[in-house]
Parts: C-alpha cells; sequence; structure tokens
C-alpha cells in the first residue's frame, strides 16, 4: 500500500491561530510519521492574522506558510489551504488542526481510505466510531449528538462524528470547496454541501487527543445555544446549497 501512497500528490493543510507552542511538536511529528510511512506531504500552515510568532515558527520548522492578512476564522483559513490545493494540482488535501488534537499517526487511516478502489471524496475521521482516545468534552458530545440528529434529517446519511476537523479532501471535494465552503460551522455545514453536490463521504476510525493548548470555545451553559445556532446554519446551509449547486456536475 505504501508505494501507492507515494504517488499520490499529498497536501497538509493546518489552519492556525496563535499556535506557535503547539506547531513545533505537530511539525515534528508529522514528519517523522511521513518518513516512518513512506509518504511525502506539502505541509502548508495558514496563519489566520496570528499575533504571536505561528509564521516564523512555522517555518523555521519547515512548513510552508500562507499568512491572511485579515483574521478569517477557521472556515476561511481551511477554504485558503483547499484552494491552493485544488489550484496546484494536488490529488489529496488533508485538514489537521494545529492545536495538537488531530495524531499524525492516523493520517494513514485517512489516506489508506482514500485509495479503495471506488474511493470517497470526503473522509472524516471519527473519534466515536470505535470510542478510543479522547471523547471530547461533555457540551461537545452533547452538541454532536444532536447534530448527528439533525444531519441525517436533512441529508440522509448517518454521521457519527459531524464536528470532526480531522478530513481528507479528494480532487471532486476541492474542487467544489474551493469555491463554496462555510464560514460559520464548516464541519457540519460542508457535510450538507457535499450531499447536495453528489460527493461519496466516509468515515474511517480515529483516536484524537485533548486539546494541547487553549480552550474550548463551547462551555456547557452555552451548549443549547451552540446547537441552535448549528441547526440554523445547517438548515441555511441546504436552502442555500440546493439553489447554488447543480448536483452530480463535479
Amino acid at each position: 500500500m505504501i508505494w501507492f501512497v507515494r504517488l499520490m500528490r499529498v497536501v497538509i493543510v493546518v489552519p492556525a491561530l496563535n499556535e506557535e507552542s503547539g506547531l513545533p511538536p505537530l511539525l515534528a511529528e508529522l514528519r517523522a510519521v511521513a518518513e516512518r510511512d513512506g509518504l511525502a506531504p506539502e505541509i502548508v500552515v495558514i496563519d489566520d492574522a496570528s499575533t504571536d510568532r505561528t509564521a516564523e515558527v512555522a517555518r523555521e520548522h519547515g512548513a510552508r506558510v500562507v499568512r491572511l492578512c485579515r483574521n478569517l476564522g477557521i472556515g476561511g483559513a481551511v477554504q485558503t489551504g483547499l484552494r491552493l490545493a485544488w489550484r496546484e494540482g494536488f490529488d489529496c488535501a488533508v485538514q489537521m488542526d494545529g492545536d495538537g488534537q488531530h495524531p499524525p499517526s492516523e493520517l494513514k487511516k485517512l489516506l489508506t481510505a482514500m485509495q479503495a478502489p471506488n474511493p470517497p471524496d470526503v473522509v472524516v475521521g471519527s473519534r466515536y466510531l470505535r470510542g478510543e482516545g479522547f471523547q471530547s468534552t461533555l457540551p461537545r458530545r452533547v452538541g454532536s449528538g444532536w447534530l448527528r440528529a439533525v444531519l441525517r434529517m436533512v441529508t440522509g446519511e448517518k454521521t457519527t462524528d459531524p464536528t470532526s476537523g480531522y478530513r481528507a479532501y479528494g480532487r471532486r471535494a476541492l474542487k467544489l470547496f474551493s469555491r463554496s465552503y462555510p464560514h460559520d460551522y464548516p464541519e457540519p455545514e460542508a457535510l450538507v454541501l457535499a450531499k447536495l453536490a453528489g460527493l461519496h463521504v466516509a468515515e474511517v476510525p480515529v483516536v484524537m487527543k485533548e486539546r494541547q493548548g487553549g480552550a474550548s470555545s463551547i462551555r456547557l451553559l452555552q451548549a443549547p445555544y451552540y446547537m441552535i445556532k448549528v441547526t440554523v446554519a445547517i438548515l441555511l446551509a441546504y436552502v442555500r446549497g440546493w439553489h447554488q449547486i447543480e448536483p452530480r456536475t463535479l
């Protein structure tokens, strides 16, 4: 399988905001895993207008850096990386957080799924398929359960980890998301757009870690408010996407 992986042009997209402390161990582990598994991905850090040394640290550790002139949020940062991947002809882009939650050791699982005889367009790394590793905070687990139900109602698809940002994108997904990618709650909304475009989305079990720095933006008392906002965003994404995306033309 390794020889086939080498034939793929893979870029690792790492959106980062003030991650100068988290990036060095992540990038070092990425290099070590790539060498161990015979991979040769390009690593691109999307610096979302950080106020610390995120960009300098990323360059010092061998990553390519794209600096945004103003803060675009996670959606804008991820889309920047996906646009780069599409325009430069990469076969696959892998989205990986810069806070250490997504272990590089799990990378091969996503890439292996992208090389099946009939590969999916999007592979989502799910922490809930096997229940191994860090299972997220209670507010996020509650929110994730609600979003699973909403997405199944809207798309008809069963998704176990709709908020996971550990994802791999094939060429058809790169084409779609390079021109249309949600910014507010990108992970669940992107699944709606993928469904409307006729893309095949698959999940693979991965082991995630607790964030290595910072704190979750969703607290226990904020969970109901978050769920309402994301539910509305999903429904709006479906309505907008239905009119904007011509299914199965990618």
